[in-house]
């Protein structure tokens, strides 16, 4: 049996900033580009089921464009004889119900915040699956607290929409602690959209967005094909379904000798990575990239100015008709000067050169470890604060962050140096 499984859609809504190039294609590239795409690979595949983890739907207002889509992916899947099984998340925990009515084929497990187990068989196989739905937009406690799971034949998987080991949260909070007591064979997760790494034959954790909804959420985005043997999950597989993928691509422009061939590595870079998408596959009509310059020059910021300056709406990339455009650039390369020589002078570059090589000692070293813990406490104060609550969960690299804001300030406090003679 094969099951494919499908996290945070957001039907309704838009991918954000992109070039005018792909603005008149925004749905395409969109969750609704998206689902289209994943009810293809289900019925290439020629899966069982499909499910879906919650937040199918990005909002109320949303209900028509979503009707439209999921009923005719809805009908697609029906004429195969997939089934289409999903809950509500705390985005579409109204409308989601609402559209269920209309499409008699989509089944909504576990109205009202209960537990209810929907099987699925075929052949000698059989999956009972144990689905529970937000009763409304915020739920403090955990939908584990009470819950009544009876363990069926053939292999149990839970479908749930939450926030796993956050602590106090209004969007289910349970822990990985209940998850395992609930006495199920996987749990697979909707509402963070970032994927965790899920493998068989205990697929347990987030399936991540369908597809890449702002430049935050880069990397592959897709559903998970699942395949179940004699009553246990065989191999999870991440299927690169997105439309449009979000990718922080590094280029390294040290030995330049003029700005402009800044440019040229960046074609070369260009080609290397588009041969290395998997044409058996679906790959993405367009890459949104976050471009960094590295390595050790003198020209960082030169070359940025130079890059900037250009239309970086498409970018050409050898024979692909995959649409490319940096959407932000930034330079982190290092000085060309030895840090082990700049530390040694007793003025601001000196010091900062200091710190840099101390942040290359490993753990243990003790003024590494000082900035380090400095730096964990300063970035979690900021990382707390209600501002970014809707943003993806990513956890700062203490030594990245000072290693990077490091090296852009020697590179400033080296050009004054530099303009003061």
């Amino acid at each position: 049996m094969k099951i494919l499984a499908i996290g945070d859609m957001h039907l309704g809504r838009r991918p954000s900033r992109l070039p005018k190039e792909l603005q008149e294609s925004a749905r395409e590239l969109g969750p609704s580009g998206a689902w289209r795409r994943a009810v293809s690979a289900a019925i290439e595949a020629r899966v069982r089921a499909v499910l879906l983890a919650g937040d199918v739907v990005e909002k109320e207002d949303d209900f028509f464009e979503a009707y439209r889509e999921l009923a005719a992916g809805v009908e697609r899947l029906a004429e195969a004889g997939i089934d289409v099984v999903g809950v509500a998340g705390n985005h579409d925990v109204r409308v989601l119900p609402r559209l269920a009515k209309q499409i008699p084929e989509f089944k909504l497990l576990g109205q009202g915040g209960q537990w209810e187990p929907f099987l699925i068989e075929d052949g000698s196989e059989s999956v009972t699956l144990w689905g529970w739905s937000f009763p409304q937009a915020k739920v403090q406690q955990s939908p584990l607290l009470k819950a009544s799971i009876e363990r069926q034949p053939g292999l149990n998987l839970g479908v749930l929409h939450c926030d796993r080991d956050a602590g106090s949260s209004p969007y289910a909070p349970v822990t990985s602690a209940e998850l395992e007591r609930a006495g199920l064979d996987g749990w697979l997760l909707g509402h963070i959209h970032k994927p965790d790494a899920l493998t068989a034959p205990v697929p347990n954790g987030y399936l991540g967005s369908l597809s890449g909804l702002s430049r935050r959420e880069s990397g592959v985005r897709g559903a998970w094909l699942m395949t179940v043997e004699r009553g246990t999950p065989t191999e999870m597989v991440q299927l690169p379904l997105a439309p449009l993928r979000w990718e922080r691509l590094d280029l390294n422009i040290e030995g330049i000798t003029e700005p402009s061939e800044a440019r040229d590595r960046l074609a070369i870079r260009l080609r290397e990575f588009d041969a290395g998408f998997d044409i058996s596959v679906h790959g993405p009509e367009a890459v949104g990239l976050d471009l960094r310059l590295t390595g050790r020059t003198r020209l960082g910021d030169a070359a940025l100015k130079k890059l900037t300056d250009e239309d970086w709406g498409q970018i050409p990339a050898g024979t692909s008709s995959r649409h490319y455009f940096i959407h932000q650039l930034s330079v982190q390369t290092r000085p060309e000067i030895e840090l082990e020589a700049l530390a040694e002078r007793p003025d601001p570059l000196g010091l900062l050169a200091q710190r840099l090589l101390w942040l290359q000692e490993p753990e243990g070293h003790s003024e590494r470890d000082y900035l380090v813990n400095l730096a964990r406490e300063r970035l979690a104060e900021e990382a707390g604060k209600p501002v970014w609550s809707d943003l993806e969960g990513v956890e700062p690299n203490p030594v990245d962050w000072l290693t990077k804001g490091g090296y852009r300030a020697l590179d400033q406090l080296l050009a004054q140096s530099k303009e003061m003679g």
